[in-house]
C-alpha cells in the first residue's frame, strides 16, 4: 500500500479489516474489509468527507433540522463512526446510537481513532434485523434521522432490505423522520427500484439520488441513496441542498416512472443486492 501505513489488521471470522493512513493525507484514515472500501474519516477536520454519497448524505442531516441544533441520529452499520463524526462536528452533544454487528471491530476503530470525549454515542452489539425486531426495550426509539448503511463486506443482505425491516425502521423514527439508505447497484437498476418501491409503501415520501448516469448500460455498480419520509423531504424540494456537481434526484413524478412495475420487496422474496464480483458489472 504505497502512501499509506497499516494501522491495525483484525481478522473477524473468515474476514479480515484493514484501517490504513494516508502518508499523502494527514489526519486521513480508510477502513476496509475484505479489501472493500468502507469508510474515510478525516480526524483533523470530521466535516471533510472524501465520498459523494457520504457528502449527500451529511447535506440531508443539515437539512433535517436548524443548523447546530441537536439532532438524535441513528446509525445502522458503524464502518469507521464518519458520519456520526460530522454530526458530533456540526451539532455538538447530539444524541447518537450505532448498532453495529462487529463490537471487535467497534473497538478496534475507536482506540485507534478515538471519538470526542464529550461525543454522546451510544453502541449496540447485534445484528441490525435482530435489533429492530426485538421488542425489548432500547434506546433506538423517536430517531430524527436513520442512516441504513448496511453492508456485508460488498453486499447488501435483503433480510435489512425488505418491507419488514423498513417498517420497523419506520416505527422507530419520530413523525417527520428522516431514513438514509446507501444501496449498491448499477443499470438497469432493478434491485434500486424495488427498494424505491419499498420504502414508498411505507413512507409517503421518497427521493433516489445517485452521482453516476443512470442511462449508462455499460456503467458499473456505484452508490444509489434512497431518502424517505413521512413529510416533505427537504433534499427533494430543493436539491441544489445535496451540493455541485448537482447529482441525479429522481422524485415525485419522475420517481413513479423510474419505478414502474417493480415489485415490493419482502422478507418472503427478497434479493440481496448484486454482487460487484459478478462479471457482468466488469
Amino acid at each position: 500500500m504505497p502512501n499509506r501505513r497499516r494501522v491495525f489488521s483484525l481478522p473477524l471470522g473468515d474476514r479480515e479489516a484493514v484501517l490504513v493512513r494516508s502518508r499523502l493525507r494527514p489526519g486521513r484514515y480508510e477502513l476496509r474489509v475484505d479489501g472493500v472500501p468502507q469508510s474515510i474519516v478525516s480526524t483533523k477536520d470530521p466535516t471533510t468527507l472524501a465520498y459523494g454519497y457520504v457528502r449527500h448524505i451529511a447535506r440531508a442531516i443539515d437539512a433535517a433540522a436548524p443548523a447546530g441544533s441537536r439532532l438524535f441520529t441513528v446509525h445502522l452499520g458503524a464502518g469507521a463512526l464518519t458520519l456520526a463524526r460530522y454530526v458530533e462536528a456540526t451539532r455538538t452533544d447530539s444524541r447518537q446510537l450505532v448498532v453495529e454487528s462487529e463490537p471487535a471491530l467497534y473497538a478496534a476503530v475507536l482506540a485507534a481513532l478515538p471519538l470526542p470525549a464529550q461525543a454522546d454515542v451510544r453502541a449496540v452489539f447485534g445484528d441490525a434485523r435482530d435489533v429492530a425486531d426485538s421488542a425489548e426495550p432500547s434506546d433506538w426509539t423517536d430517531a430524527q434521522f436513520t442512516v441504513v448503511d448496511l453492508w456485508d463486506a460488498a453486499v447488501i443482505r435483503h433480510r435489512v432490505a425488505s418491507r419488514e425491516f423498513y417498517a420497523r425502521v419506520a416505527a422507530r423514527s419520530v413523525p417527520g423522520g428522516v431514513v438514509a439508505v446507501n444501496l449498491l447497484d448499477g443499470h438497469p437498476f432493478d434491485y434500486s427500484r424495488r427498494q424505491a418501491a419499498t420504502l414508498r409503501s411505507l413512507f409517503a415520501h421518497v427521493a433516489v439520488v445517485l452521482d453516476f448516469d443512470p442511462d449508462d448500460e455499460a456503467g458499473p455498480l456505484g452508490n444509489v441513496l434512497v431518502f424517505a419520509s413521512d413529510r416533505p423531504l427537504r433534499v427533494a424540494e430543493d436539491p441544489t441542498l445535496l451540493g455541485a456537481p448537482a447529482p441525479h434526484l429522481f422524485a415525485g413524478d419522475e420517481l413513479t416512472a423510474w419505478i414502474g412495475s417493480a415489485r415490493i420487496m419482502t422478507d418472503a422474496d427478497g434479493t440481496d443486492s448484486p454482487d460487484p464480483d459478478d462479471p457482468r458489472w466488469g
